[in-house]
């Protein structure tokens, strides 16, 4: 349970759409097309005032135009300052994540990527977090 109203609480999102900002590197896919049961488990911080110009995604199982077109039909963050402004959410995080979905060995992704995302959370004073399959 929460330890506060969600009118108070600093609000995070990860998503597995495989979201890179411009300026990063991608997520490896060619590895995963040279090994189909191989997924790239290293995760990205997406910054809370991204918009569709300033990523890519990058995920070879989901068609990407409609992420291409609305960055928020894959991590809604302009909807999520809305809530904001609304007072439904106390705050947007400033920092939000993304990993690459369809990881079908999780080992490296749960003992490497998951607790970084988690010291990340908690710098940040994260309250809640929304996870965001596709």
């Amino acid at each position: 349970p929460l330890s506060k109203p969600l009118s108070e609480c600093n609000v995070a999102f990860i998503s597995s759409a495989g979201i890179v900002m411009l300026d990063d590197p991608p997520f490896d896919q060619e590895g995963e097309r040279q090994n189909p049961w191989w997924g790239d488990p290293s995760y990205r911080v997406i910054p809370s005032t991204a918009t569709e110009e300033d990523v890519r995604v990058c995920h070879l199982h989901i068609n990407t135009e409609f992420a291409e077109q609305d960055l928020n039909c894959v991590l809604p963050l302009q909807r999520l300052q809305e809530l904001a402004g609304e007072g439904v959410i106390g705050r947007s995080a400033d920092e939000h994540y993304s990993y690459m979905g369809y990881i079908l060995d999780t080992q490296d992704l749960l003992e490497q990527s998951v607790p970084r995302i988690i010291a990340g959370l908690q710098v940040q004073e994260v309250d809640a977090v929304v996870l965001v399959p596709v």
